[in-house]
């Protein structure tokens, strides 16, 4: 869906700000501590329900405050949708055409986005869980029943590291144990079809952002020469002692190759980012074919770490995807569309629109 408008009331330095975006693009600059991420993570937080920088709700409401309103009026082919997030240390509350809404799940349903922001190395150089999440992602909005198997897969999970924690036996674990392996298996399956949905559009970002193709390789959380069921009873030992289940898709992971090498280990700050950003591309790209609408695209800064010429093929191919693009930049000028953004200069929180 596209954002018509936008509001925010107490998040982090913004006092209360409205904004209406254009539908391609629009841009928000200001100096480095003006409000700019804030305004981002923001609107990012109207779609997920919670913050891109992992910042808990206490640090995201205003000094002073008790909580933080969001708003945003969404329209997708002639449809509105009106969507509000308040929170505060009560706990968060969704709503959706005036009802409430379950989770953030209802978030990202009805304003699927996509963020390049400052912690987007992580994609690459960070832990499993950052890339366990960019596959969920995807799943979630390609597979319209992959959220409640996900659901279904944590709870028996949960479940049976209380068995291991409890000392049961093994007659106790081979119930969870059946469970775990019939929803383990489905959700590897959803992850690996989605993926190779993925793979063109992942290799053509790589090769139009780094000059190389990357591709994936997928690491299911076990050895995919054994069953799940032989790789969990092979790990019952060191499950008992570690409290918890060692092998499975909560432990699966990403191998990025770049260039024929593994990405996380031999490419340059500035390469990770453009290998990310393609990640980030090739996922929207993805789930935007399978919605049927564009989605949102939040660019924090994309020009830091950047020489000139990465900038430019990174804005070509975001401009490829045809999202609506909101992006923020320290000047008016730092960043080339095909046609006039709308522009907004935000300073100490406040927000004015420029054109």
């Amino acid at each position: 869906m596209l954002v018509q408008q936008f509001s925010a009331s107490n998040f982090r330095c913004l006092g209360s700000i409205e904004l209406a975006p254009d539908k391609n693009y629009s841009l928000i600059y200001g100096a480095n501590a003006s409000g700019k991420t804030s305004l981002l993570e923001a609107l990012a937080y109207l779609g997920r329900g919670k913050s891109f920088r992992g910042a808990p709700t206490t640090s995201l409401i205003r000094h002073g405050e008790e909580e933080f309103v969001l708003f945003g009026r969404l329209e997708q082919e002639g449809r509105i949708a009106a969507v509000g997030v308040r929170n505060s240390r009560e706990g968060l509350e969704i709503r959706v055409d005036g009802e409430t809404a379950g989770g953030a799940a209802a978030l990202a349903a009805v304003l699927p986005l996509q963020v390049i922001g400052p912690d987007i190395h992580d994609l690459v150089g960070g832990g499993p869980e950052h890339r366990r999440r960019y596959v969920d992602w995807i799943a979630f909005h390609v597979e319209h029943d992959y959220l409640e198997l996900w659901r279904r897969f944590r709870r028996v999970l949960k479940q049976r590291n209380a068995a291991l924690k409890a000392g049961e036996d093994a007659t106790g674990l081979s119930g969870w144990n059946a469970e775990f392996v019939e929803l383990g298996v489905r959700v590897d399956e959803v992850r690996r079809r989605v993926l190779e949905t993925a793979t063109q559009s992942l290799e053509e970002q790589g090769r139009s952002l780094l000059g190389s193709a990357a591709r994936f390789e997928y690491l299911s959380g076990w050895d995919r020469e054994r069953s799940l069921e032989a790789a969990l009873e092979d790990n019952t030992a060191r499950d008992r002692q570690q409290g918890s289940t060692q092998a499975g898709p909560h432990r699966a992971d990403l191998r990025l190759i770049y260039n024929e090498r593994q990405a996380r280990r031999l490419v340059s700050r500035g390469q990770q980012k453009l290998l990310a950003c393609a990640m980030i591309l090739a996922a929207a790209e993805t789930a935007q074919a399978e919605l049927a609408q564009p989605l949102l695209l939040l660019l924090d800064d994309p020009a830091a770490e950047l020489d000139g010429e990465s900038l430019r093929r990174l804005m070509e191919r975001v401009i490829r995807l045809g999202c609506q693009v909101i992006a923020t930049s320290l000047e008016p000028d730092a960043l080339q569309f095909p046609s006039a953004p709308a522009v907004f200069h935000v300073e100490h929180g406040e927000l004015e629109r420029i054109n």
